[in-house]
């Protein structure tokens, strides 16, 4: 749909570029904008589809890169929030903004692409049988899917620029067409198929939109976006076709395109990796809004120190060391998600823990203000503990299979995302902007107690994957392998699952939501030192540290003395690394 393959986030993210540096467009030209991005967005994505990329993959690869493009978006939000006023509700797809206007000049655009998908019907009917079958009767495969893919993605753009991205839509109204088609045969060709996935969306979108207004009342519900909504809707059809869907074998036989290293790569790669530690963690703790000395930092360990270097100090170690602690934890539960799932483009939000962690954490910020940190983090790992339980849960009543475990988790991760949008949008400005910066992934105000959830989280799962590295490795190769040496394969993938869990939900309690970590650090480390997890533990731990120490450093230092949260900062510094790694997906796959 045009959620999982990044093309709502695209289009939203050239609207609110668009919208942040103050240039206005009537609705055509905006339209066009939207349109570019979410061509754009769907070209990255579906590039993996020449090397033959899964399903899966191709999921995953939209959700991360989804990740990415919502960073961007929500930065430029931050950091012109005066321009952008009214597109955080708009973001979630809203019809309350529309106007007749816009409606009128966008209408004939999206009557266009309609008749020409209309007019591709039979050519449509032919691509479902495979593409040596459309060979053989004269039509061109890519010719014909890139046609629709453009035309799919204009539609979208329409939709993006009249009401913003309305989650799901996309999703819904085909899997309730496919639902009765087995009732009404003739709704599988597509020239019947397509208009009857426009009148379920419509219904769809009107439901959602009635809906609202019966539970929260006409003025309440015109002010909750529409999209939430559906995106519940999106999130509960997602997981029940994955629940009831075959095994749907793997998208590849290993985690990452590691090739084998030795032991003095592995030793000169960790000693660079301590060392750009150690820099990043002076660096942090010398620079900021206030620039300090080495001698201060000396004389503040002896409490020599004056009130301004104390308090600059008391207040800046902390969050240095939840910037350290957090990014460690979370590339160590990256690591292991990616070899259980064994696919590099997972992270451990396709577990649903981050946005479950997100609803207990916001549930609680909203609804009690005052609430002291430990509630807070206590209500994040309760949230992020209940997800877990309901993916693997679900999951493991058709055997834990990993693609099938990675679409339950990304539905429930966006049905806890669609809540977390329905609560902020329903509490007050002052409730909303603490929401919205604990959703950025903040340092700011940390203690050291604070840091005990992730301390702890560290400290019970490292001893553990050392003691669990053969079976990691041998997990992250195919089902076969393992079990001929006798690893109980689902108790194992559960085992190492719940270390995951434990790990991502400290960090996210200790610091928020932090994205992109858990999926380039792991990546990184076995391009450096090869697959093995004795050696990639220890490096991605070191990576995922160096990443968050450096973005929150930029993050307190680009814009003093404001800050830029440092969740927005890691996504838009992965998001570079993570369009190399798509790029060499699709060369070396």
């Amino acid at each position: 749909s045009p959620d999982t393959l990044a093309v709502n986030a695209g289009a939203y993210l050239a609207v609110v570029a668009v919208a942040a540096f103050g240039i206005t467009l009537p609705a055509l030209p905006a339209g066009a904008t939207a349109f570019l991005g979410g061509l754009l967005a769907a070209a990255v994505v579906l590039g993996l589809s020449r090397a033959g990329a899964g399903p899966i993959r191709l999921v995953l690869a939209g959700s991360a890169l989804t990740l990415a493009l919502s960073g961007l978006s929500g930065m430029l939000l931050l950091l012109r929030s005066q321009q952008t006023t009214g597109l955080f509700a708009w973001g979630n797809g809203s019809l309350a903004q529309i106007g007749m206007q816009s409606i009128d000049r966008l209408a004939p655009v999206a009557l266009l692409a309609f008749a020409g998908l209309m007019l591709m019907g039979r050519r449509l009917d032919i691509l479902a049988l495979g593409d040596d079958g459309a060979a053989v009767v004269g039509v061109s495969p890519r010719l014909t899917r890139s046609t629709a893919v453009i035309l799919a993605v204009l539609l979208a753009a329409v939709s993006v620029a009249v009401a913003g991205p309305v989650g799901f839509v996309g999703l819904c109204a085909p899997a309730v067409v496919r639902l009765l088609s087995t009732w009404i045969p003739g709704l599988v060709r597509h020239h019947a198929f397509i208009p009857a996935s426009a009148l379920a969306g419509v219904f769809v979108v009107l439901g959602a939109d009635v809906l609202l207004r019966a539970v929260f009342g006409a003025q309440a519900g015109a002010e909750v976006p529409t999209g939430i909504v559906t995106t519940c809707f999106g999130a509960l059809v997602l997981i029940v076709l994955a629940y009831r869907s075959r095994d749907m074998g793997t998208d590849s036989g290993s985690t990452a395109f590691a090739r084998l290293r030795s032991r003095r790569t592995f030793v000169l790669t960790l000693v660079a990796t301590v060392v750009g530690l150690l820099g990043a963690v002076v660096a942090a703790t010398l620079f900021g809004d206030a620039t300090l000395l080495l001698g201060d930092v000396g004389n503040w360990l002896t409490g020599r120190a004056g009130q301004f270097v104390g308090y600059v100090l008391d207040t800046r170690v902390p969050r240095v060391a939840a910037a350290l602690l957090a990014g460690a934890a979370l590339a160590v539960a990256g690591a292991v998600v990616q070899a259980v799932s064994r696919n590099p483009l997972a992270e451990p939000g396709v577990l649903g823990v981050v946005s479950g962690a997100g609803v207990g954490a916001v549930a609680v910020l909203t609804v009690v203000p005052l609430a002291s940190f430990w509630l807070i983090g206590g209500s994040a790992l309760a949230g992020a503990t209940a997800a877990a339980a309901l993916v693997f849960g679900l999951a493991a009543r058709r055997g834990l299979e990993q693609n099938r475990l990675v679409l339950i988790g990304i539905g429930v991760q966006a049905g806890a995302g669609a809540f977390v949008s329905l609560l902020i949008v329903l509490t007050d400005p002052y409730n909303e902007t603490k929401a919205l910066a604990w959703l950025g992934g903040s340092t700011y105000g940390r203690t050291f107690p604070e840091l005990i959830p992730v301390l702890v989280g560290l400290v019970v799962a490292l001893p553990a994957l050392a003691l669990m590295r053969r079976e990691l490795d041998l997990i992250g190769l195919d089902d076969e392998t393992p079990a001929l040496l006798g690893v109980r394969i689902g108790a194992t993938r559960l085992a190492l699952l719940s270390l995951a869990v434990l790990l991502t939900a400290g960090a996210v309690a200790a610091v928020g939501v932090i994205g992109f970590v858990g999926l380039v650090a792991p990546h990184a480390a076995r391009a450096l030192v090869g697959r093995s997890h004795v050696r990639v533990i220890p490096v991605s731990a070191l990576l995922g540290a160096l990443l968050v120490v450096v973005s929150d450093l930029v993050g307190r230092a680009i814009i003093a003395p404001a800050q830029i949260p440092v969740g927005l900062l890691t996504a838009v510094i992965g998001a570079p690394y993570f369009i190399w790694l798509l790029w060499r997906s699709r060369r070396e796959g």
